[in-house]
């Protein structure tokens, strides 16, 4: 039997990373290789967190008019928001809502943590909403099998009396100057099964690679098939250096890490 005295924690961040480069969650994770984002990057990301900061704060009731004043093409993209979706704006006393909400999981040794732009619920539905400062991507199929659209629904699923027909999760992409766009994602019983079937392969092999690396100094390896679909398999570890003879750099080696979830939707 497995001991939960020390649970480490995982994200949907975390799962993608793994599933796509095992190598990558190493260096990340495990060594705590970090860059600078490039100034492009901050840009998009300091945006993406105003955003969000602004629909936490609309929500929670709090003054939101200086947010406004201070980025006009944050506060477009918020009218564009309720011209597109006025039914997310409207509030009844009967549906519960909570921005930024947070719920953790245990499963195996592992601690499952999930962040909620928008939860709204009711007696009969449980609606999960997303706010995406990208455009739209074009295959929903990839973005339906990321592991944050698959942990969001499966968490919730797990952590409240909702069957898995009542929960959905809902996309929307308010770049501008597009007009904003939803994807939305329902679940079934047939999906939660499944997802619990690939969380226990995934987090099966990360015990292996774990025990390997802390007990026997051994490298997380790269899947199988990797360098056809993995964006990082260019950059390899300094073990694997001596069999190819390529030389990796360590800004280039990180460089991908900041728009990871873009990269496999």
């Amino acid at each position: 039997m497995k001991s939960n005295l020390h649970l480490i924690r995982l994200s949907q961040g975390h799962l993608n990373l793994l599933e796509i480069c095992p190598p990558k969650f190493q260096q990340v994770y495990l060594e705590q290789l970090s860059s600078l984002a490039s100034p492009e990057q901050q840009e998009k990301q300091t945006w993406g967190s105003r955003f969000h900061l602004l629909m936490q704060q609309r929500e929670l009731g709090l003054p939101i008019e200086s947010l406004l004043q201070e980025d006009e093409e944050l506060k477009h993209s918020l009218m564009a928001l309720r011209d597109a979706a006025p039914e997310i704006f409207l509030r009844e006393g009967s549906i519960w809502r909570e921005a930024e909400h947070c719920r953790t999981v245990s499963f195996e040794n592992y601690l499952l943590t999930v962040i909620y732009d928008l939860l709204i619920a009711d007696g009969k539905k449980a609606k999960i909403l997303d706010w995406k400062t990208y455009l739209q991507p074009q295959n929903k199929t990839r973005l339906a099998t990321n592991w944050q659209t698959r942990l969001y629904l499966y968490v919730l699923a797990e952590t409240s009396e909702y069957i898995p027909e009542q929960i959905s999760m809902t996309y929307w992409f308010i770049k501008l100057p597009t007009k904003p766009r939803s994807l939305t994602f329902t679940y079934s019983q047939t999906q939660h099964e499944q997802t619990k079937q690939d969380l226990t392969r995934l987090l099966t092999k990360l015990d292996d690679w774990l025990t390997n690396y802390r007990d026997y100094q051994v490298d997380f390896c790269h899947n199988f098939n990797c360098e056809e679909n993995c964006p990082f398999y260019q950059f390899l570890l300094p073990s694997q250096i001596s069999s190819t003879g390529t030389e990796p750099t360590k800004q280039n080696v990180l460089t991908l890490i900041e728009d990871i979830e873009e990269v496999v939707l």
